[in-house]
């Protein structure tokens, strides 16, 4: 071999050695807040987005929906979930990939962007705080403000009419066990999220959420806005019976794993945490120990997949 040859050999070698060094390369995170809150800065989503960029050291944004408090109100989830897609296909941040950091209600819209979004980068990490992923028996909290009289106005109507399910949010993951056939048939958005109606089942849904590396779900002990607070376990009551909860592992959801729950959770890639206190009120130390471990640094081993082509992504 001559010295030409020795030398690309040696660079050759170098190269291949280093392309097997695992390198920690920052993973950028996004935050979706919950209902009647929003990302401007000094409130309290932009100031955990940044308490929790402080704490992982990686770059963190919390997106905002349309104008944040009203629009989470009073915009269909299927439309927040629809922007959201817009919203981060122009990140260039995000362009290889991220991590998501879901607040109440933000979590159906981060689901929402997993299942639903054509073409978007790579969800690696998904933390759900307080979500309501298998609905809500009754309407949340809110209080006396003026949105919350508008709203309470609206619920008093029939919460699966077409008018109320295209002008207030909570109504897209209201699921009376006493009235699911009526849910099935006219609840607009958790239905669809969660593969539920069986001649509608689409499997790209179960596909993505399957590609998560890690699924953190969150549960708050004292929460009285979810309702059961076990549905951010994704627990909830079998048909027609409001007394009696079905853990994760007993619903249809899990067992015919109409959205890869089971499947996920056999992979070990679930991790199901309950801490003290009320609704989505983590003590830092929490945060510390169940969020900020799936924000920090990720190896660059990471296969980095273009979910339409199933091609590697490169910088």
């Amino acid at each position: 071999m001559g010295e030409k040859g020795l030398k690309r050999y040696v660079i050759a070698v170098a190269v291949a050695l280093l392309a097997m060094v695992d390198v920690s390369v920052s993973v950028p995170f996004i935050v979706l807040h919950g209902i009647s809150a929003q990302c401007a800065s000094g409130s309290r989503d932009s100031n955990f987005t940044q308490l929790l960029t402080n704490l992982s050291g990686s770059p963190g944004f919390c997106l905002e929906i349309g104008n944040g408090r009203e629009d989470s109100w009073f915009m269909p989830l299927i439309r927040q979930s629809e922007i959201a897609c817009e919203k981060v296909k122009k990140m260039e941040e995000l362009r290889q990939g991220y991590n998501i950091v879901g607040r109440s209600q933000g979590n159906l819209v981060a689901r929402g962007l997993i299942e639903f979004c054509d073409d978007g980068p790579p969800v690696y990490n998904y933390i759900s705080l307080a979500g309501p992923h298998a609905g809500l028996s009754s309407v949340p909290m809110c209080g006396s403000d003026f949105f919350c009289e508008i709203a309470d106005r609206l619920i008093h109507n029939d919460i699966y009419s077409d008018f109320i399910q295209d002008n207030l949010a909570p109504s897209g993951y209201i699921k009376i066990p006493t009235d699911i056939p009526k849910y099935l048939k006219s609840s607009k958005y958790l239905p669809k999220l969660n593969n539920e109606i069986s001649n509608q089942r689409n499997s790209t849904y179960k596909e993505r959420f399957t590609s998560l590396h890690n699924l953190v779900l969150v549960m708050f002990e004292d929460d009285k806005v979810i309702v059961p607070k076990e549905s951010s376990w994704f627990w909830f009551y079998p048909d027609g019976d409001f007394e009696h909860l079905l853990p994760t592992n007993q619903t249809k959801l899990y067992t015919e794993d109409w959205i890869g729950l089971k499947t996920l959770d056999d992979a070990g890639n679930v991790k199901f945490v309950s801490v003290a206190g009320e609704h989505i009120r983590m003590a830092e130390p929490d945060v510390v120990k169940y969020v900020v471990p799936y924000l920090k640094d990720q190896p660059s081993s990471i296969q980095r997949i273009n979910r339409k082509t199933k091609e590697l992504l490169h910088p």
